[in-house]
């Protein structure tokens, strides 16, 4: 038995951060990037390491910069803690567990710590790994939250619900975490939208602004849970903004996600005093004549284009501060 999973880079379209804080979000996974995990059955349980678990570097320095951003374990820690979880749901829910072991190896080409969502997408290729390994049918609004345990409780990585969901869902998804229903039952409403529905879009990263996202969260979470009136108003307009994508979608008028992206953008700006670098990519697209916003914490944005013209403009100028850009693909 070979098994072949795959999960998608993702960016956040409206509403994060607000995901980990009971808000809203609209999002889309993309096909140009993704993690593949292979499976197969053997007669030990083998994680092997992947592409970034690196061992070999270039100089002392390079050894540090590597500890510095990804610490000392990269994704065999990831498909530890999903499958300790998913063994463990099976345990709770008098599910049985087929008597075989399995080798498990990943391979990843999302752009590392630029906010596209590689760590995610490594957890959430494996529990679709296991789920066909041993078949077993988790209840899909379910999956997401076990990868966001795996990596927040068992890992202590700061993270919201918003990419474990679009990546386990796909496409383009509207998300309400509606706090007592997050909170009574570890999952809230989950909408697949048509991507036909969505307007020119396109992203672009600068593959030397690597920051670990957790760093970004964790302060935040901080903040949160102090009840700062600003952060408390600022999810809530998230949130907000993220309802208005939605309903602008479903209504027939995607022109109005490029205003309510910029709004993004600005409310987080004004609240959390994003880097001069990561300002600079948003501000360098919109003078192209683009919309643009975060992908995620920082080293990549989203945002639309008008056509085919603008878009050029756009990579000239997106390629002269060192951004590659690139359209989203969906199928």
């Amino acid at each position: 038995m070979l098994i072949h999973t795959e999960s998608f880079a993702r960016a956040g379209l409206v509403g994060n951060p607000s995901d980990g804080y009971f808000g809203k979000t609209l999002s889309i996974a993309f096909r140009n990037f993704s993690a593949k995990l292979t499976m197969y059955e053997s007669p030990e349980l083998v994680l092997e390491p992947g592409d970034v678990d690196d061992a070999v570097f270039a100089s002392p320095e390079a050894l540090l910069r590597d500890i510095q951003l990804f610490g000392y374990y990269g994704g065999i820690r990831l498909m530890k803690a999903v499958s300790k979880l998913f063994f463990l749901y099976c345990y709770d829910h008098g599910v049985r567990i087929p008597s075989r072991n399995f080798t498990a190896r990943f391979t990843s080409d999302i752009p590392r710590l630029v906010g596209l969502s590689g760590s995610s997408a490594i957890c959430t290729a494996m529990l679709k790994a296991l789920q066909t390994f041993y078949e077993i049918e988790i209840p899909l609004e379910i999956q997401p939250t076990i990868c966001l345990q795996a990596e927040r409780d068992e890992l202590g990585i700061q993270c919201g619900l918003q990419d474990r969901v679009i990546q386990i869902y796909e496409g383009l998804v509207f998300m309400d975490f509606n706090q007592k229903l997050v909170e009574s039952r570890g999952f809230g409403e989950y909408e697949r939208l048509p991507t036909s529905l969505l307007p020119r879009l396109y992203i672009s990263f600068d593959p030397a602004r690597a920051e670990v996202s957790g760093t970004y969260h964790r302060k935040l979470r901080v903040l949160f849970e102090e009840k700062k009136p600003d952060i408390l108003k600022a999810m809530s307009e998230f949130a907000d903004l993220a309802q208005q994508a939605r309903d602008a979608l479903t209504s027939g008028h995607p022109e109005k996600l490029t205003a309510l992206m910029n709004a993004n953008f600005d409310l987080r700006d004004r609240i959390f005093h994003v880097s001069d670098a990561n300002r600079r990519m948003v501000h360098t697209a919109r003078n192209a004549g683009c919309s643009a916003k975060f992908a995620g914490s920082g080293g990549a944005i989203v945002g639309t284009y008008e056509d085919d013209q603008q878009y050029a403009r756009l990579v000239d100028a997106m390629s002269g501060i060192g951004c590659t850009t690139f359209k989203p693909v969906f199928e």
